[in-house]
């Protein structure tokens, strides 16, 4: 059975960069549209489907530590 994940962000913490976007091999995650921003003005992540296998790519690309995985 294939493993499955989730991802917890940290919207505050999240500045968009994207650099966890090219990181994501199963195409979970996308920042959110420009109209949905966090006090910061910045897009955050979001996961958008489960694809996710918990590899945590996402967190260690990250800089800003804003992503926790978790895997089931």
């Amino acid at each position: 059975m294939a493993k499955k994940g989730k991802i917890e962000v940290r919207i505050e913490h999240c500045k968009g960069c994207g650099l966890c976007l090219t990181a994501c091999k199963q195409n979970s995650i996308a920042l959110s549209p420009v109209d949905q921003t966090n006090s910061y003005g910045y897009p955050y992540l979001k996961m958008i489907n489960e694809n996710c296998t918990g590899c945590t790519m996402c967190a260690i690309m990250c800089p800003d530590q804003a992503i926790d995985v978790y895997r089931e």
